[in-house]
């Protein structure tokens, strides 16, 4: 049997104040386009569908015509919410498409119905469980749930999952021992890990949740990731789509099919004069990525952002790295200050703040502005 497992579309996501919607419903397409070539049994989308509770316009507009284009590839699609989605909101006409073959999971109410589909080697199970706290799963079990291990553990335990058969647990958290990128929510202390040996009956765990493609428990454990880069942190990943393949009982193979995104999430850095020769952005994408730009000019470049984005379209975010910004320097006051004249007071200010003294051009500058000051209170 052959599975795409898909998580963490976070449609409608705005990064850095930059609409995502565009780039998402062309890497949709490019999804479509693999699910139509490998021709799946069955498609996973493993939570974070939306960005927010409650999604915009676009963001349902896309869910929409995504869902109904996968209808007309496979007959299997099992959806279930995320921790950024409103499980009541994207189980909503759920049981009216139901028959469809596309499976929006229910709001977590002290069960879980598997679902079973057959291939030549017997039936494969398939248990939808949407993101939960403990809080809400302490309502159906009792006070004795106290973590998220707990609750996972109870949760699975009420399955009662028979280990003759194979079995695929859908589900949205935090497993201990996985790797985290910027652009997801950090609990204190790990207060939100759940312990890999709770997944120990299943024979494929399809996770949603992190946005680096990773795999635990000797491959059995996977989170897919994004299908696009949400995080400058996630600059250097590759994405993809992951394929499933499980044959006899035991038997589980997993491959990646990278996806292209109309944009790419780059860093790059330098001194402003470098970054602005044509020799430089035109051999690559740079002017349509989106972009993150670390200037290492020793003095700020006046108007910056508007200047870079004359070049670099799809800017996303500036800072510089020099002495200025590498040391922190804690300002104690001057001494002595009765003594010092304007510009000298000044000039230790600055040092203190850039770790560096002013050039005779900022000094002759500033003792320019200290005279015509004076010249103006007399």
């Amino acid at each position: 049997m052959k599975i795409i497992h898909l998580s963490d579309l976070h449609l409608g996501k705005r990064v850095n104040e930059f609409s995502m919607v565009e780039d998402q419903k062309d890497i949709l397409d490019k999804i479509l386009a693999v699910v139509a070539g490998e021709k799946p049994d069955a498609v996973i989308i493993a939570g974070d569908v939306y960005d927010k509770g409650v999604p915009s316009g676009e963001a349902v507009g896309l869910l929409d015509d995504f869902l109904v284009s996968l209808s007309a590839l496979t007959k299997n699609v099992f959806v279930i919410s995320g921790n950024h989605d409103s499980a009541e909101r994207l189980a909503f006409g759920g049981r009216l498409i139901a028959p469809t073959g596309i499976r929006l999971s229910p709001v977590y109410d002290g069960a879980v119905e598997p679902i079973t589909l057959c291939d030549e080697w017997g039936e494969v199970v398939f248990y939808p469980l949407p993101f939960v706290k403990p809080a809400a799963v302490r309502r159906f079990f009792g006070d004795e749930i106290g973590s998220y291990t707990d609750a996972m553990r109870a949760i699975i335990g009420k399955m009662n999952v028979d280990k003759t058969k194979r079995n695929v647990l859908i589900t949205h958290q935090f497993v201990t021992g996985s790797r985290r990128t910027e652009s997801e929510e950090i609990s204190v202390g790990g207060a939100d890990n759940v312990d890999a040996a709770v997944f120990e009956p299943f024979d494929y765990v399809a996770l949603g949740h992190l946005h680096a493609p990773q795999t635990l428990e000797g491959g059995k454990i996977r989170y897919c990731g994004t299908p696009l880069k949400y995080s400058f942190s996630e600059a250097k990943d590759v994405k993809s789509v992951t394929v499933v393949t499980l044959g006899a009982k035991g038997d589980l193979s997993i491959r990646e099919v990278p996806l292209m995104p109309l944009r790419d999430m780059v860093e790059i850095r330098g001194k402003y004069e470098e970054l602005t020769l044509k020799s430089f952005y035109e051999r690559t994408t740079l002017r349509d990525d989106y972009v993150h730009v670390t200037l290492t000019d020793e003095e700020d470049v006046p108007d910056a952002v508007g200047k870079l984005r004359v070049i670099y379209r799809n800017l996303m975010k500036l800072d510089y790295d020099n002495a200025r910004t590498r040391k922190t320097v804690e300002i104690d006051g001057a001494k002595d200050v009765e003594n010092k004249s304007p510009s000298q007071l000044f000039g230790e200010l600055f040092e203190l703040q850039n770790n560096q003294p002013m050039t005779d051009e900022q000094n002759e500058l500033i003792n320019g502005l200290i005279a015509k000051a004076w010249e103006d209170e007399k």
